[in-house]
């Protein structure tokens, strides 16, 4: 939701609160809304994944931009924490190899960029594509 001033209000960690919504434009409303260095990161993300992944679909849902395959649901999302990234891998446990982050739900795996980092393009679009293979989840 916009703030008075008209740009998306950032919720707690500096997640940008965008109203859900399927397609480009509300993803890259979020991006462009991504406080600091995390928008240009997530410039560098949607566009790994859109290469790697051509037609890949795209929404936010919950305050967070979602990727998958049109029918068989969505493989990744991302969310901003106020020092990091958070990249969620919905099958993360079945990519080789395994994304490092653990989670308490037992398929998903996470990666956890910071501003710093170095981001792996190669083993992050290796991923992207092998989480693209697999099953969905439906949300």
């Amino acid at each position: 939701m916009p703030s008075a001033g008209g740009e998306p209000r950032l919720l707690s960690g500096g997640n940008p609160q965008i109203a859900k919504g399927a397609g480009d434009a509300p993803v890259q409303a979020y991006i462009a809304a991504m406080p600091g260095w995390k928008s240009e990161v997530g410039r560098r993300l949607d566009a790994l994944i859109a290469r790697t992944i051509p037609g890949v679909h795209k929404a936010v849902k919950w305050n967070s931009p979602f990727y998958g395959i049109e029918g068989q649901g969505w493989f990744l999302s991302y969310h901003c924490f106020t020092k990091y990234i958070k990249v969620a891998f919905f099958r993360g446990t079945s990519l080789r190899p395994v994304p490092p982050g653990g989670s308490k739900q037992k398929e998903v795996r996470y990666l956890d960029i910071y501003e710093d980092d170095m981001l792996d393009e190669a083993q992050f679009a290796a991923w992207v594509e092998q989480a693209s293979r697999l099953p969905g989840e439906r949300m």
